[in-house]
């Protein structure tokens, strides 16, 4: 039983200190209690201001959109809108389905074998282990069980043309979606990151034929790959993140950002009742600066290749 707990480790009511290699299923960008983030914190505390504030606009609010829009991929952050959703990933991603349906006025989906979006519906059913198939599932690229039994360079390409062909051929029975979701990194499909070159595909596929692109950066965000965002590697520029757990800093906070075209929400279309989480936005403002201003992102790219060298010349290959 956890009682306290700080950095890597967590003392138990026992007094055995344990090393959490759970880091809070990846919300602890700089581990249990970091001081940037308790003084953060602190400072809304003892200032009484509000701690929860619906939609409206405060400092609090204003920082934490200024130092997140400082992260963002360039593309993206000079013509994007961002939206505060429910307090997980998941609700993120509901809205980012619903706000692509609203703005192309489609209602299909692309998504991808292997994927996980969330537990609730809407997520569940752009995930690879849905047992009612709501969305047309695109084969996702690896090595290890390729799904053209070929892996490497050669599979990436059968996948993207996979994609092609399916949306070009008026015999496919799939209609232009209202979009396509998939992860940099799939998390619960195994930790398979996707081919730079075959990711930049997907962004041209989508592009050519007016599908907006929702990366899902719940899981890969903030520093976790070697790159600020997971799809910083490949250059790409989505028309859609979703981002929660580190970006809260440990506290509950999930934010869309998006392309101001695809904002067709009229006031009031996607609300909530715990958006405005005060305490969530200071802390995840202390987190994206600490990460951003002491190069972790670099940090945990370089340890990132040093370990696999290392594994490489253990195991061979």
């Amino acid at each position: 039983m956890p009682v306290r707990a700080r950095g890597l480790t967590i003392e138990g009511a026992d007094g055995r200190r344990y090393l959490d290699c759970l880091s809070g299923a990846g919300a602890l960008a700089l581990g249990h209690n970091h001081p940037v983030v308790l003084e953060a914190v602190r400072q809304v505390l003892d200032s009484e201001a509000p701690l929860t504030v619906l939609d409206l606009a405060t400092p609090v609010k204003d920082a934490f959109v200024t130092e997140l829009f400082r992260t963002l991929p360039p593309g993206l952050a000079d013509r994007a809108r961002v939206q505060f959703c429910g307090p997980a990933g998941t609700d993120a991603v509901e809205a980012a389905l619903k706000l692509v349906r609203a703005a192309t006025g489609r209602s299909g989906l692309l998504a991808f074998t292997g994927a996980y979006h969330g537990m609730t519906a809407g997520a569940l059913a752009v995930s690879g282990g849905a047992r009612e198939v709501r969305a047309v599932r695109l084969p996702y690229p690896q090595d290890y069980r390729c799904p053209f039994g070929v892996g490497g360079p050669y599979g990436a390409e059968l996948a993207a043309r996979w994609a092609e062909s399916l949306l070009d051929d008026p015999k496919s029975g799939v209609p232009l979606p209202a979009g396509m979701i998939l992860e940099p990194v799939q998390g619960e499909g195994g930790v398979l990151p996707a081919p730079d070159d075959w990711l930049r595909r997907m962004r041209r596929i989508t592009a050519d034929r007016g599908v907006p692109l929702i990366a899902d950066e719940v899981q890969t965000g903030v520093g976790r790959t070697g790159a600020f965002w997971a799809v910083d590697h490949s250059g790409i520029t989505p028309d859609v993140m979703v981002l929660s757990k580190a970006v809260g800093g440990s506290l509950p906070l999930a934010v869309l950002v998006y392309r101001d075209d695809l904002d067709v929400w009229e006031p009031g279309a996607h609300a909530g009742t715990f958006r405005g989480n005060q305490l969530a936005m200071a802390a995840g403002t202390a987190t994206l600066a600490y990460v951003r201003e002491n190069g972790l992102a670099e940090r945990a790219g370089r340890l990132g290749a040093w370990m696999l060298e290392r594994l490489r010349s253990e195991i061979g290959g």
